[in-house]
C-alpha cells in the first residue's frame, strides 16, 4: 500500500523498491517555485485551459526519479507513471482487478497457468505493437534486469509463453493473485523497442497509457498531451498535463489558489487550508501503513526480548494526533482496519505498556540508558521525532541520523534501525510477502521470515479470490506474517489531494488515480 510520514511534501527518493512505501525526502528547493510561478499565474478558472484545450496541471510530491517503470517499483510514483503506461489490467473502486489492455484471462484447471488475451490493434506510442511478445519482454525484464526494483514479486512466474494477442504465463505454484499482481502497481508496460535502452527509456518514456510525453526535465516537470490510440481514448477528457515536483508545501495551496497548479497531493496537515480557500479536498481511499523497521540480525535487536520491549513501548495513537490531523488511525498491521486483509484478531497485540517495556530490557540484561541506537531516515521527519521520545521513556537513547543516501531497506539490509511507510499493493498477498517474505524489499532482516508465514502465503494463492473462504485464509497469512520480529507497525492514513473546483470528481479506486470520465470545466 506510501501513508503520508510527515507533515511536509518532499519528494519520495525512489532507487528500486522506491515508494514501494513513502519515506519523505528532500523538497525541491526554491528555484522550481521562482521558475514556475511568475510563469503560471493565472486565476484558478484559467488554469483548466490552455489554448482552448483541458489541460491538468499537477503538482507532485512523487514525481518520479525514473521513467522506467522496471525501476521505479510499484510504489507511490505508480500514479504518475501510469499517465504513461498501461498494464493488463487495473483497479476499480472496489479494489478488483478489471481489463486494461488485456481484454479478459483465464486459468487453466490447475490454477498454475493463465492466459491473457490481448486487445486487438492497440499499440505503443512509438509504434510498436501491444502484444504477447511485448507482455513477455516486459515480465522479462522485470525479472532479470540488474536494477529491477520488481523481480521480488514476480516469483510465482516460471516463464511466458507469447502467442499473437495471448500471453501464457506459466506459473511455479498455483496462484490466483496474479490478475491482481499485474496491474498498474508492478507490471506497467513500456514498449520493447524502446526499453532495449532501459537507460534511454528513463528519460523518455515510451508506453500505451492515455498520455504520451513531449518534454522531461528529469526531476523537475513533464509535459504530455493525449494519446489517441489508447484503448479507451475516447473516456479521455483532459488534452494536456503538466506535471511538476512539488515546492514547498507551504505554497501548494496558494499555487492552487491562483491557478499555477489545479491539481495536487496534499499532507493532511494542508487539507484545512486547501478547504478554506475553497478548494476540493479529495480523500481517496489507500492501504497506506507506516512502521519502525528492526535488523533482528544485528544487536541489539538479535535479542528476542528486546524486539518486544520496542513493540510495547510504541504508542500508536501519538502518531496519530501529532501526524494525521484527524484522517488517521492507528493499526498495528501493514493494512488500514476495515480491509479484506486486516486480522481483527490481532488488532490488540503488544498494545503500549512501557512497564511491560522496561521489564522485557532488564530480562534481556539491559540496564537504562545501556541501548543506544541509530535511527536512520533520508530526511527530516517528525516520526523518528516521536520514536526517540517513546523509547526514551524505557531507557532507550534514539540518536536521529540523516543519510540522504538511504532509499529502501531493499537497498538497506546492513541498517539496524529505521522508519519506512507502504501504499500498499493491489494484491494483498504481495504486500504481505513485501513486508514478511524472505525477499521482500520492505524486509529490513532479509533473508529472515517468521514462521509458518510461508505455507500461510502459499494457501492464499491456492485461494480463488471469489472463493467464501478466501478472506479467513487472507486474515490467517496476516497473523503470520505479524509474528514476524522485523517491523512495529504505527498509523494508516488515506491520500489526500487538493483539486481546483474546476476538475470534476474522480472514480474512488483505492490508491489509484483514474482519469477515466474526469473533466476540466472551461475547456473548449
Amino acid at each position: 500500500m506510501s501513508g503520508r510520514l510527515t507533515p511536509r511534501r518532499p519528494r519520495l527518493d525512489l532507487r528500486s523498491a522506491r515508494g514501494a512505501g513513502r519515506l519523505r525526502v528532500a523538497a525541491l528547493g526554491t528555484a522550481l517555485v521562482t521558475v514556475l510561478v511568475p510563469a503560471l499565474s493565472a486565476c484558478a478558472g484559467e488554469a483548466s485551459t490552455a489554448n482552448g484545450s483541458a489541460t491538468l496541471k499537477w503538482t507532485s510530491s512523487y514525481f518520479p526519479t525514473h521513467w522506467d517503470p522496471v525501476v521505479g517499483g510499484s510504489g507511490a510514483q505508480f500514479r504518475e507513471l501510469a499517465l504513461v503506461y498501461a498494464s493488463l489490467t487495473r483497479t476499480d473502486e472496489s479494489g478488483k482487478a478489471v481489463p486494461d489492455l488485456a481484454k479478459s484471462w483465464k486459468y487453466n484447471d490447475r490454477g498454475d497457468e493463465i492466459t491473457f488475451h490481448l486487445r486487438p490493434n492497440l499499440k505503443f506510442s512509438d509504434g510498436e505493437p501491444v502484444d504477447a511478445a511485448a507482455v513477455k519482454a516486459a515480465i522479462d525484464r522485470a525479472k532479470e534486469q540488474k536494477n529491477s526494483a520488481l523481480f521480488g514479486d514476480l516469483t510465482s512466474i516460471k516463464s511466458v509463453e507469447a502467442s499473437g494477442l495471448d500471453a501464457v504465463i506459466h506459473l511455479s505454484q498455483v496462484d490466483y493473485q496474479i490478475p491482481q499482481l499485474l496491474g498498474e502497481r508492478v507490471l506497467q508496460i513500456a514498449s520493447p523497442k524502446a526499453a532495449k535502452s532501459p537507460e534511454k527509456l528513463d528519460q523518455s518514456p515510451v508506453g500505451a497509457g492515455p498520455f504520451t510525453v513531449t518534454q522531461l526535465v528529469p526531476g523537475t516537470k513533464v509535459l504530455l498531451k493525449k494519446n489517441p490510440d489508447y484503448w479507451d481514448a475516447k473516456n479521455i477528457h483532459i488534452d494536456n498535463v503538466e506535471l511538476t515536483s512539488a515546492p514547498d508545501a507551504s505554497t501548494i495551496v496558494s499555487g492552487l489558489q491562483t491557478g499555477v497548479y489545479n491539481f495536487a497531493d496534499i499532507d493532511p496537515s494542508q487539507a484545512a487550508a486547501a478547504k478554506k480557500a475553497g478548494l476540493d479536498v479529495f480523500v481517496q481511499p489507500g492501504f497506506n501503513a507506516s512502521n519502525i523497521s528492526l535488523n533482528i540480525n544485528k544487536a541489539p535487536f538479535d535479542n528476542d526480548k528486546v524486539v518486544d520491549a520496542v513493540r510495547y513501548a510504541i504508542d500508536r495513537q501519538e502518531f496519530v494526533d501529532k501526524l494525521t490531523f484527524g484522517y488517521g488511525e492507528t493499526t498495528n498491521q501493514p493494512f488500514p482496519k476495515g480491509y479484506v486483509a486486516y486480522d481483527p484478531e490481532s488488532e490488540n497485540d503488544y498494545a503500549y505498556d512501557p512497564a511491560k517495556s522496561k521489564e522485557l530490557l532488564t530480562e534481556a540484561g539491559y540496564k537504562s540508558g545501556e541501548i543506544k541506537l541509530d535511527l536512520v531516515i533520508p530526511a527530516e521527519d517528525p516520526q523518528a521525532e516521536i520514536v526517540q521520545s517513546q523509547l526514551a521513556e524505557v531507557g532507550i537513547t534514539v540518536n536521529i541520523k540523516i543519510d540522504k543516501n538511504w532509499a529502501t531497506p531493499f537497498f538497506a539490509k546492513d541498517l539496524t534501525f529505521s522508519l519506512y511507510g507502504t501504499t500498499g499493493r493491489d494484491s494483498a498477498a504481495q504486500t504481505l510477502t513485501a513486508h514478511f517474505g524472505p525477499n521482500g524489499p520492505l524486509n529490513l532482516s532479509s533473508p529472515y521470515e517468521p514462521d509458518g508465514f510461508e505455507a500461510a502465503i502459499a494457501k492464499v494463492r491456492q485461494t480463488p479470490l471469489d472463493s467464501p473462504d478466501y478472506a479467513d485464509v487472507l486474515q490467517a497469512a496476516t497473523r503470520a506474517g505479524l509474528e514476524s520480529k522485523a517491523l512495529v507497525f504505527t498509523y494508516s492514513q488515506p491520500n489526500l489531494i487538493a483539486k481546483s473546483k474546476s476538475i470534476s470528481g474522480l472514480p474512488k479506486n483505492p490508491a489509484h488515480i483514474d482519469w477515466t470520465g474526469v473533466t476540466i470545466f472551461g475547456a473548449n
